[in-house]
């Protein structure tokens, strides 16, 4: 019996020995690092907390001999030697396992500490050192009944749990670990954690790390309301992060906001000061995180980061207000970003805002000789831009020629994009061609450049497809039109609606009225609700065209009721661009317009001034409703009252095509009036639409009116220009 107490004794010893060298290694400085993990710090976390025996009076230090299999042993020797209590001691044994990639063995390590049973004294040293800084304490304690130290040690080792939980694949195990350093922070030092407390201590490093680690933890676990809450808390909690820090969780919060694929809640309201402003969604919030960065590296505050644009542009994008991200990039101090990239930024958002001039003056100042006159991106956007507009178009066949010559053999896809818009600014260069030559020449042109665009893409692009078809139509080459329209559905797989219209509009070209309904209704079956209001409308216009009034009437209630719908979800929904157009109130001013032209046929007058007068209340000044309330003075023969109201119209918009052939109609009737100025309304009115029936037969009717031969012959050309055009007029333009 003596003899095993003796063994027992020296097997203490031993241990007791090993341990001994074991601290004295610990307190001679050496060091274990683990990359990308904590650092032991080189202060010792034990000397400045308690008063030790002399093999742990030194700096706390991680050694490298433990062994694993001595895990229990070792705890006993360090709380038997005084060094450290139950917890710490088990706290710095589990950062050695994990240091040494024990992941298992350190989380076992880890989990035999009770962290219930610390928490309270912890709460207590934090709020009493937080409390000698503001020099009031919520209890009188004449000393903490842990150092500042332990408390270190302690969240170290829960924080390293959580990383031993995420190293697991055990992640919502993990991120209830670490929020635990975060609530204990939190409680004991509501105000904030103060500047100076971690100053000597791995504490700030750890604080710092579990409150970037918590959302990520979240978000491997698939909870991205808790992820979302903790991003918020780390931001609106004092924790005493670094600058870039902060900017770190920032963007991430912003990145998470903007691509999580799921709305979440807006920030609580008592978060917030008063007058500022509250997100209402996660777009808002994700853009108010982003400018906050932009402003801080306009203050340098942070290095220039161009992912933080990058997602800018996508949320201002989605929200529709690019004006604001022009601003923003307006703000950025000079040097930041080149100065060609700023022009081609600015423009995109310019142009993405509506304002094509003040895009196309960017790209112009881009373009010239002294800034890069060969960029290639910023030649085909300005050829788009100019192509819009007919009077820029010449300026736009000559970016798109260009762009060409710049590409020489390059890149096949930029080679047909520069093609395709070369042909739509030759078309609408074509538009305002004075003579009809020189029309027919570049109607030539465009349709040789889009087909070109086309070969180039194999035939595959629908878009380029697109607008073949819609050159060809406007030609009046119909069945060539409704070839490529066909091959464009196709391969777009009927998932736009521009598509199916132009299709019916082709086949109501070729009055197969039957045939374009019902590729109308194949259309609204594929389509949502929300955007069945042209479909509908189409609809109507091909039901009337077959003599169907009161299935086009139905139609036309049908789509009201859409329509309204529609309205007042707009209305009540909420846009971060002011002054937004409303395509709901303009389609559905065009819709009682449409309504009054049935009436008007019918001789309904009540009916149709009632149309009249709802158009009236949703757009006061309009040139179209003023053009129906001007047919309506026609149809009851009081022309003079119908030419004041064509007048209005033009005072309204000088370019109403319908409006300048309503007025030469109601003069030529009056007689009050020379064929010369009735005929320059007829012909003000071909120069915007050549391929208008109504006015070639009226300057047809001028001409024969002229009794001479050569009129004759000038009046039976535009005689059968109309009725040619009749022919292949579709219900609704193409374009």
């Amino acid at each position: 019996m003596k003899g095993q107490k003796r063994i027992i004794k020296r097997r203490r010893s031993r241990i007791c020995h090993k341990f001994g060298k074991i601290m004295n290694c610990i307190c001679s400085g050496e060091q274990l690092k683990a990359e990308g993990e904590m650092i032991p710090s080189s202060e010792s976390h034990v000397v400045k907390d308690y008063s030790l025996s002399d093999h742990s009076s030194k700096a706390d230090q991680v050694v490298k001999q433990l062994d694993t299999s001595n895990i229990e042993e070792a705890e006993w020797s360090l709380r038997e030697s005084s060094s450290l209590n139950y917890e710490e001691a088990r706290a710095l044994l589990g950062r050695i396992e994990y240091q040494k990639g024990n992941i298992e063995a350190a989380l076992h390590v880890f989990e035999g500490i009770d962290i219930a049973a610390a928490t309270p004294k912890m709460k207590i040293a934090l709020s009493s050192r937080g409390g000698e800084r503001r020099k009031r304490r919520s209890q009188n304690y004449a000393s903490p009944p842990m150092s500042i130290h332990a408390v270190s040690l302690l969240l170290e080792a829960i924080f390293l749990k959580a990383k031993s939980l995420q190293g697991l694949g055990r992640f919502k195990e993990a991120a209830q670990s670490c929020k635990v350093i975060l609530d204990i922070v939190e409680s004991s030092l509501p105000e904030g954690f103060p500047e100076n407390l971690g100053a000597d201590c791995k504490l700030q490093e750890t604080i710092n790390k579990a409150v970037e680690l918590l959302p990520e933890l979240w978000k491997l676990a698939d909870c991205p309301r808790e992820t979302i809450m903790s991003y918020r808390r780390a931001l609106l909690h004092h924790w005493n992060l670094d600058v870039e820090t902060t900017a770190k969780i920032q963007k991430d919060f912003a990145v998470f906001l903007l691509y999580c694929g799921g709305e979440t809640c807006p920030p609580s309201l008592r978060t917030q000061m008063d007058s500022s402003f509250v997100p209402g969604n996660n777009i808002e919030e994700a853009i108010l995180l982003l400018m906050i960065l932009l402003r801080k590296i306009s203050l340098r505050r942070i290095e220039w980061d161009p992912s933080i644009l990058d997602h800018l542009s996508f949320a201002l994008s989605i929200s529709g207000d690019l004006r604001s991200l022009a601003n923003q990039v307006e703000e950025l101090l000079p040097g930041i970003i080149s100065r060609k990239e700023t022009h081609y930024i600015l423009a995109l958002c310019y142009y993405g805002a509506g304002e094509d001039l003040v895009a196309l003056n960017l790209l112009r100042k881009l373009l010239n000789s002294r800034e890069d006159p060969k960029y290639v991106p910023a030649l085909l956007m300005a050829t788009q831009i100019c192509g819009k507009t007919p009077d820029l178009a010449e300026e736009g066949t000559t970016f798109a020629c260009r762009a060409l010559k710049c590409l020489g053999d390059g890149c096949d896809q930029l080679e047909s994009t520069a093609n395709c818009l070369l042909g739509v600014s030759l078309s609408a260069q074509a538009k305002v061609a004075v003579s009809d030559s020189d029309r027919a020449v570049r109607q030539a042109k465009a349709l040789q450049a889009l087909e070109s665009a086309m070969r180039s893409t194999g035939m595959r692009d629908p878009n380029i497809l697109y607008r073949l078809s819609l050159e060809n139509a406007e030609q009046r080459k119909l069945d060539a039109a409704l070839y490529y329209a066909k091959l464009s559905l196709k391969l777009e797989g009927g998932s736009t609606v521009k598509g199916w219209l132009l299709m019916a509009r082709i086949l109501s070209a070729q009055k197969r009225f039957s045939d374009a309904e019902t590729i109308i209704n194949a259309a609204l079956d594929q389509t949502g609700k929300w955007d069945q209001g042209e479909l509908l409308r189409t609809k109507a216009k091909l039901q009337l065209a077959q003599g169907q009034l009161k299935s086009a009437t139905e139609t036309y209630t049908q789509l009201l009721a859409v329509l309204q719908v529609q309205s007042k979800t707009f209305s009540s929904a909420k846009k971060l661009q002011k002054g937004a157009a409303n395509p709901t109130r303009s389609l559905e001013l065009e819709v009682w317009h449409d309504l009054a032209y049935v009436f008007i046929s019918l001789s309904q007058w009540h009916d149709a001034e009632l149309c009249l007068s709802k158009s009236k209340a949703l757009s006061p000044y309009s040139a179209a409703r003023c053009h129906a309330t001007g047919v309506v003075y026609e149809k009851k023969g009081m022309y003079k009252e119908a030419v004041n109201a064509f007048g209005t119209a033009l005072n309204i918009d000088p370019t109403h095509v319908p409006s300048l052939i309503s007025t030469a109609t109601v003069l030529r009737k009056l007689n009050s009036q020379s064929n010369a100025i009735v005929r320059s309304f007829v012909m003000a009115a071909l120069r915007l639409d050549r391929m208008n029936s109504t006015a070639w037969y009226i300057l047809g009717q001028l001409y024969k009116a002229e009794g001479t031969l050569s009129s004759k012959l000038e009046a039976a050309e535009c005689f059968g220009a109309a009725a040619s055009l009749e022919d292949s007029a579709p219900v609704e333009p193409f374009r």
